[in-house]
């Protein structure tokens, strides 16, 4: 099976932020297999994305890469959160969204990820 990349956003549906977070994914890895988890976190809503994830990640192909990106600081220098455990990766910023993995799955590696900003 190939690789396979699981995006949760707040971004909603109505706009190319999806379009465009697919096009750079897709760019990198023409092969790569993209699953929508949602794009309809409420706006900011820290604690729903992180249910969300909870709730839905256990279900996945092995080493599945979650990308999750709901943050009332988008924008900021705020640092990116990668875990890894023995069944997948998980990146998101540093706000808690992470916070309930750690219940349910051993984590081998966390790493922050420092200045990440464009330009």
């Amino acid at each position: 099976m190939g690789k396979t990349i699981a995006l949760l956003t707040d971004f909603g549906l109505r706009d190319g932020y999806v379009a465009a977070m697919k096009g750079v994914i897709y760019s990198i890895d023409p092969e790569i297999r993209i699953i929508d988890i949602t794009h309809e976190i409420e706006p900011q809503n820290i604690d729903e994305a992180a249910f969300v994830l909870w709730y839905v990640y256990s279900n996945f192909p092995k080493k599945t890469v979650f990308v999750s990106v709901v943050d009332p600081g988008v924008g900021s220098k705020r640092n990116i959160l990668c875990v890894e455990t023995n069944n997948h990766y998980f990146l998101a910023p540093d706000n808690g969204l992470l916070k309930v993995i750690h219940f349910t799955e051993e984590i081998y590696l966390l790493l922050w990820l420092h200045g990440l900003q464009k330009g």
